[in-house]
């Protein structure tokens, strides 16, 4: 069971990736397409904001991809000299500590969604985007991070008490970059 969650989690979190590939691609485009239209005197006008935008809610789905892709950055230098169930243990309470921060963000994010959907908020900008058009997808990511977290967390500990250490550190282990390399 713990090993079929962690690969649903795998392909949710693939397809998550490619639609956020393709949102920066359209965003490249658009930018692109901008800058020809200022060399011939014309612009769209706001693909600045619209840019930053695209980045903070890819930035907030892409996590979710990134940690179980293991490319979160984690020092192991205490990891690197115990035994596997130590490591095990290492990479548990790494993954207790980063769903536990990623829980206290996202629920730091929905004041700030309900402010601007309460008040309508809209951006300071040329084009008044409304910032709640913005701000649920972002906060969305941040949810889906937290979620992801907690759900490979709890499959780890399961293989873990079930002594597939193995699995476990597939999971969400550290990779040295000795091993790594070919």
């Amino acid at each position: 069971m713990a090993r079929k969650t962690l690969i649903l989690l795998r392909r949710l979190n693939r397809i998550i990736a490619i639609l956020v590939g393709l949102m920066f691609l359209v965003c490249a485009g658009t930018v692109l397409l901008d800058i020809v239209l200022r060399k011939l005197g014309a612009s769209f006008g706001g693909t600045d904001e619209i840019t930053g935008y695209v980045m903070a809610i890819a930035s907030a789905w892409g996590m979710g991809f990134a940690m179980l892709e293991l490319a979160h950055v984690r020092i192991d230098v205490l990891r690197a000299q115990v035994n596997q169930l130590g490591r095990s243990i290492f990479d548990l309470l790494s993954m207790l500590v980063l769903s536990g921060t990623i829980t206290v963000i996202a629920m730091g994010c929905w004041p700030v969604v309900a402010r601007s959907i309460a008040n309508g908020s809209h951006a300071n900008t040329p084009l008044e985007t409304p910032l709640a058009l913005v701000q649920v997808p972002w906060l969305a990511g941040w949810i889906w991070f937290a979620c992801m977290a907690w759900a490979t967390f709890v499959a780890a500990f399961v293989l873990v008490l079930q002594g597939r250490f193995e699995e476990s550190e597939f999971a969400i282990g550290a990779f040295a970059e000795q091993e790594a390399m070919p």
